[in-house]
């Protein structure tokens, strides 16, 4: 018979579990409650498409059609009403990126983000992106200053209004702040991050300035771009305090260094339609949502179509109804650092000649969410802002001074205006006049059968040509002495051979009067567009689409032979053996199921990593601009007898192939499996187009879209770059098009991840899968094609 106390701890036992039970219906109610209020605030904050709203100081309705992708097609009856329509409805689709955007090139993160951006936004105080953009606005026409207030104001008026209906973008309530109003200096501000994103080397100088303080003369000069033969000379005039690298610029924003694009434009007489094909696909960073936003723009004597940066009026790249133009990123030598020497009695002042100059000083206050404010000063000489102190607060008797194109003013966005209404090349390159940075490869083609090319933009002419190290801030022999003249930059109209093309490769030969650059893209892209545009007759628009998707590793056929050669020196084993036998089957494709591009891929990382891993830290080795060029040059040296130090010191090609060749292997084995013939690219090369919040778990799940595998490598024209540690795809071409000048009213585009900035949208992720398989969206600029549910009117107030 049960006793009381067992009857007791039994009634406890049914209530314990009678309450978890209860507590765990609670949890759930409370989850779906909570997951409820979250989808209603999303499906709130979705952009409205279709119907009608008022907007104050609009002159007359606009039209806005949503085609089935998601691109706005803009029609105005007015300049002021495009612009204000093409602002508002940016701000509906990319808000929250838009407003991250003027912060990042602003500084101004972490006053919503909080201490852990401090450092970035030091940087980018210092380097004064705000600044140049701020005195830039004065030099802009009355015309284009009108542009900008009324984008502006297209801006604060879909911000007034989310801000009213509580339907602002979900990431805001996240990160809990609220935007501030859109001026134009915001939409300049993120012109100047462009320019920053593809500005120059500087730290690559900084770089090469290390290898000299820290290694021998021959092995630092082994790591220098082409053959360094002014260097020796401006070593020997750097005798300065050395500068402790690491420290000075530990957490400074490197961009990437393989940003660039691939464009190519083909004459009539090669295509099959008759009139030029044109396409382009720039290479920046993949994220979510695309740095770039697809809009078609139309008023009276103004119609464009094509892609821009969100947050800015206009289309940067794209075309119109008789032209159409594409970029690449030139690459030029428009940043130099300059070694200055500190009076000892006044940190403030720095030799000039037999002078001490006194240096402007400008006071920031930045804010920091939830902590004080941060009083940050810059230091500005006359060759321009002190970088190498931004992240302390030391002040030693030699600095790093940074003088660069894109901290002058600049007025490119007059240049973009002129460009979208040009109807021929002659009207088109008076507008590159404007355009001064970044310096790009515009590349053209007109329906009246034009192509052209021209390397447009500032680039220095300097007393001294050599620009791979800094150089002595404390003397006049390292001054620029103005720019290469507008009318003798590089320049190609109709060209014999029917095409031009350019992959940020080298654009002129030796010949060339003027220094452009050290430091290009490895070749391998240009090589395989070119083998391409000359093995067939008739060009078509599917053949350009072919291409820019190409997945044919030239860096493959080039390199292969030489690492097989010398590891078939040794005893392999039986793995080693199918391995080596998987390399000698493959096409050199970059395919994403294939087991030999990841073999060869990691093969190329390993070997790099032998040779600097134990001699140079990771932090350096993010400033090491144009490693993979290097590495190339050393194994092609290597190869033909002239092994150099980092080689050589390492045991020579053979051991260091070796090595390499084993280090690759046990790591894919402990990767992927024991068997080779299983691993495949694709499970390691992976695109991931993260979104800013995705780094806060479990935001990742909400907003990243789905992974995808993916062909292609740095090296491929379907370019597809990828983080070395873990594989994530994180570099490409996010915008493709190609245009037939035969027909203008249509073009070919993909956008990845999607047009939207809103998770809920139908294009927030709809062109993932086709970006990474080489399908492409067709933009018709015909009003009947649009969808008749999505037309929504912009209406004066």
């Amino acid at each position: 018979m049960e006793s009381t106390l067992q009857k007791k701890k039994s009634v406890k036992r049914l209530t314990w579990k009678k309450s978890l039970v209860i507590i765990g219906i609670a949890i759930v109610v409370i989850l779906a409650a909570a997951a409820g209020t979250a989808y209603f605030l999303l499906q709130k904050s979705k952009p409205v498409i279709s119907g009608a709203i008022p907007l104050t100081g609009l002159q007359a309705n606009v039209d806005v059609y949503r085609d089935k992708d998601g691109v706005p097609h803009i029609e105005a009856k007015s300049m002021k009403d495009l612009f204000m329509a093409q602002g508002f409805v940016t701000a509906q689709d990319r808000l929250f990126q838009m407003d991250l955007s003027r912060r990042q090139a602003s500084g101004m993160l972490s006053e919503v983000i909080g201490e852990k951006t401090l450092t970035r936004d030091k940087f980018f105080r210092t380097l004064g992106l705000r600044r140049a953009a701020e005195t830039s606005y004065d030099e802009y026409s009355s015309e284009m200053k009108q542009y900008l207030s009324w984008y502006a104001d297209g801006v604060n008026a879909y911000m007034n209004q989310a801000k009213k209906n509580n339907t602002l973008p979900v990431e805001f309530l996240l990160v809990g702040y609220e935007p501030k109003k859109w001026t134009p200096v915001d939409s300049l501000v993120i012109g100047k991050y462009m320019a920053f994103d593809l500005g120059g080397h500087w730290e690559g100088q900084a770089f090469r300035y290390y290898l000299t303080e820290t290694f021998s003369k021959e092995k630092a000069l082994d790591l220098f771009p082409g053959y360094p033969k002014d260097a020796p000379t401006i070593l020997d005039n750097l005798q300065t305090e050395a500068i402790d690298f690491e420290k000075s610029f530990a957490g400074s924003v490197i961009p990437n260094y393989h940003n660039g694009s691939n464009n190519w434009v083909v004459s009539g007489k090669k295509t099959k339609s008759g009139k030029p094909l044109l396409a382009n696909d720039p290479h920046l960073s993949l994220g979510t949502p695309s740095i770039w936003y697809q809009a078609h723009l139309k008023a009276p004597d103004y119609e464009v179509s094509g892609v821009i940066f969100a947050g800015i009026p206009g289309i940067i790249v794209g075309h119109n109804k008789t032209i159409a133009w594409g970029v690449t990123n030139v690459g030029p030598d428009v940043q130099e650092l300059y070694v200055e020497k500190r009076n000892s009695k006044d940190p403030y002042e720095f030799q000039y000649l037999a002078n001490w100059e006194e240096a402007e000083v400008v006071k920031e206050k930045i804010k920091v969410k939830d902590k004080v404010d941060i009083d940050h000063e810059v230091v500005i000489t006359r060759h321009g802002p002190i970088i190498s102190e931004f992240a302390h607060h030391d002040k030693p008797g030699t600095a790093l001074s940074l003088k660069w194109t894109a901290l002058q003013p600049s007025k490119e966005l007059e240049a973009v205006i002129m460009m979208n209404r040009s109807k021929n090349w002659t009207q088109f390159e008076k507008a590159l006049e404007s355009f001064h940075t970044p310096a790009q490869n515009f590349v053209f083609a007109s329906t009246d059968g034009t192509i052209a090319y021209k390397a447009n933009g500032l680039i220095p002419i300097r007393k001294q040509e050599y620009t791979s190290l800094p150089v002595p801030g404390w003397t006049d022999q390292y001054e620029w002495e103005g720019y290469i003249p507008w009318d003798e930059l590089p320049t190609s109209v109709n060209p014999e051979k029917g095409y031009i093309a350019t992959a940020n490769n080298k654009v002129t030969a030796d010949s060339y009067p003027y220094h452009i650059s050290d430091t290009f893209a490895q070749p391998y892209r240009q090589q395989r567009i070119v083998d391409v545009l000359e093995g067939k007759e008739k060009l078509t628009a599917k053949d350009m689409k072919s291409l820019q998707f190409d997945q044919k590793n030239k860096q493959a056929e080039e390199m292969l032979p030489i690492f097989i050669q010398q590891v078939m020196k040794k005893p392999l084993d039986d793995k080693e053996k199918k391995v080596i036998s998987l390399l000698q089957r493959w096409d050199h494709t970059d395919s994403k199921d294939s087991a030999a591009p990841l073999i060869f891929h990691i093969w190329m990382s390993q070997f790099s990593d032998e040779l600097f891993k134990e001699e140079i830290s990771e932090e350096m080795l993010k400033m090491f601009d144009g490693r993979e060029q290097v590495v190339d040059e050393l194994i092609r040296k290597a190869n033909a007898g002239d092994a150099g130090p980092w080689i050589r010191e390492n045991g020579g090609l053979e051991k260091v192939t070796q090595l390499s060749f084993e280090s690759m292997i046990t790591f894919l084995s402990e990767e992927f499996g024991e068997d080779p013939s299983k691993w495949e690219w694709g499970d390691f090369h992976r695109l991931t187009f993260e979104h800013p919040l995705a780094a806060i778990k479990p935001l990742h799940l909400l907003f990243n879209p789905p992974t995808q595998s993916m062909g292609g490598s740095r090296v491929t024209v379907g370019v597809a770059g990828w983080d070395r540690e873990t594989g994530n795809i994180t570099h490409g071409g996010a915008w493709r098009m190609v245009i037939d000048m035969s027909d203008t009213s249509r073009s070919y585009h993909v956008v990845g991840p999607g047009q939207s900035g809103h998770v809920l949208s139908p294009w927030y992720k709809d062109q993932v899968e086709d970006w990474a398989t080489g399908k492409y969206h067709e933009t018709d600029l015909d009003q009947k094609k649009r969808p008749k549910d999505q037309h929504l009117v912009l209406k004066p107030e």
